[in-house]
């Protein structure tokens, strides 16, 4: 099929698109982009040759930002707002769902959306918005929860004394701006070494991911995958750190019937029929070319997998590597 030229540029350049492109081929059918951000795997997928795309997100500001160039597409696009924990929802029988995780480097350029913490804006950041900020957050959670937060979702060793930190500065003032709390955060930590990351990134992933309950949206979003996919079908999910690429990693050898039993003659189970086969062996990084031309793709990691005939059912989430808050912490 021939593929739209649409004059206007992708603004941001889409991690790991030709080697997802490669795993996934051919690209045929109806495809849904759960993470559509600036729109660069959809616009991928309906250039290799996908007869439809339903583009999902949260945020609505990415769909208007898409009007200059969604309409050279025609009906073979479709711009969905909502979350891809629901993504049966809003198309079925899918030949393939692609999943972006994470926060978009498009996002992270608005400072008024309150990711960055090195360009001061609100303390918001919402993926969408609806619901509590991070201000919210940080000026209500208990110290308690407030570590949990950090270490579970942040990996921080020092969840503790930030947390500390953050529950005495606000009983001075609210903490409205993100400059306000990286500088809270900096406070506890070393100062910066050339080639280090900003002190504050493993605090400010932490904040986010429970603003935006990203690890319930992650297995939620696996497991409607599962159900929208036909037989055949493709799940191609790209991640940006360690903590989603465990969980995905586990979905796809549950999922997969990788999981092992406790004997070899025990019948299989529920849990081990295989819903899907993989077919990325290992997870696949950027080459060398992409680095050079997108340095954020350095941490980004790749897994495909292939629906089976078997019928969709329910994963225990236990056993996916889900981080737990210890303290249930609300967000």
């Amino acid at each position: 099929m021939a593929a739209a030229d649409p004059a206007s540029p992708v603004p941001h350049i889409p991690v790991l698109l030709r080697p997802l492109l490669e795993a996934v081929a051919p690209v045929e059918g109806r495809w849904l982009d759960g993470t559509f951000g600036a729109g660069g795997y959809t616009r991928g997928l309906l250039e290799a040759g996908a007869d439809h795309v339903t583009a999902v997100d949260r945020d609505p500001t990415v769909f208007v930002m898409a009007e200059e160039w969604a309409g050279a597409y025609g009906e073979r696009l479709s711009m969905v707002e909502g979350t891809f924990g629901k993504l049966d929802e809003y198309d079925e029988d899918l030949d393939g769902v692609v999943l972006d995780l994470g926060v978009s480097s498009m996002q992270i350029d608005q400072a008024e959306r309150g990711f960055s913490f090195q360009k001061d804006g609100p303390l918001d950041m919402r993926m969408g918005d609806t619901g509590p900020t991070a201000a919210d957050l940080c000026n209500t959670a208990s110290e308690a929860d407030l570590a949990d937060i950090l270490y579970q979702y942040g990996e921080e060793r020092a969840s503790r004394r930030i947390a500390r930190a953050i529950v005495k500065a606000r009983d001075d003032a609210p903490i409205e701006t993100t400059l306000q709390l990286a500088r809270i955060i900096e406070s506890q930590l070393p100062r910066q070494k050339p080639g280090q990351a900003h002190p504050a990134t493993r605090s400010f992933q932490a904040i986010r991911i429970a603003v935006n309950d990203e690890f319930g949206e992650l297995a939620s979003g696996l497991e409607a995958a599962e159900r929208a996919l036909k037989p055949g079908g493709r799940l191609a999910v790209v991640t940006f750190h360690s903590l989603e690429d465990r969980v995905v990693k586990r979905f796809f050898q549950i999922r997969g019937g990788k999981e092992g039993q406790g004997s070899r003659h025990a019948p299989p189970t529920e849990s081990d029929t295989p819903r899907f086969e993989v077919i990325t062996r290992k997870a696949v990084g950027a080459d060398e070319e992409e680095l050079h031309q997108n340095p954020r793709a350095r941490s980004a990691r790749l897994r495909v997998a292939k629906r089976t005939t078997a019928p969709a059912g329910a994963p225990d989430r236990t056993k996916l590597g889900l981080p737990m808050l210890n303290r249930g912490a609300k967000h």
